[in-house]
């Protein structure tokens, strides 16, 4: 999940694929490209750290997820392919940050386990279409103790944007691979407008 290694580590990956799974890599690089946007971090207020940016990823694939579902068994299924690489990235990610093999297993179980409490927290506050519960889930997971009045709010919007945007999209588009975001959040004024109600 760092600036150039994850993609560098999926190109390499790729030639060495098994068949079926080119779909999956492909949504997986579009979920880290859109993260790695700077507008998150500059405008959005999103920690430009580490744990900011598995945050990102985590919220991004999971919007992928949650479309895929929507697709039927063959959706869900390259839903597992997609959980599957970003799983794999992750392992190489605290390898290459010096975290020992024993370690390894233990760390991906408990990422395992926040990336699902993070999928029933913004699934709560989609399906409940209240800002105010998605926002909450925001403020935990991606902002922790930093977030600032407004950012979890418009982030919050953004993401309500982006699970329309997904739902619009041809099925068939996504299950070759391709996936389209909105734009991210583009200035704290926005953010203090959300919170105003305006």
């Amino acid at each position: 999940m760092g600036h150039g290694r994850s993609e560098t580590m999926i190109w390499k990956r790729i030639f060495g694929r098994r068949r079926g799974e080119e779909e999956a890599f492909s949504l997986y690089r579009a979920v880290v490209a859109q993260a790695r946007l700077p507008a998150f971090y500059l405008q959005g207020g999103v920690p430009d750290t580490v744990e900011g940016r598995f945050e990102m990823v985590s919220l991004h694939a999971f919007l992928v997820l949650r479309r895929l579902r929507a697709a039927g068994a063959e959706g869900r299924a390259l839903g597992q392919r997609v959980f599957n690489v970003l799983f794999d990235d992750m392992d190489q990610t605290l390898r290459e940050m010096g975290v020992g093999d024993l370690s390894v297993g233990k760390k991906i179980k408990a990422l395992a386990a926040s990336f699902y409490g993070r999928i029933g927290a913004y699934e709560d506050g989609l399906r409940a279409n209240d800002h105010a519960v998605l926002a909450d889930a925001l403020a935990r997971n991606v902002f922790g103790q930093a977030v600032a009045e407004g950012h979890a709010a418009m982030l919050a919007d953004y993401v309500r944007q982006c699970d329309q945007a997904l739902a619009s999209q041809s099925a068939d588009d996504i299950m070759a691979g391709h996936v389209e975001f909105v734009a991210p959040p583009e200035s704290t004024d926005r953010a203090d407008r959300l919170v105003a109600g305006n």
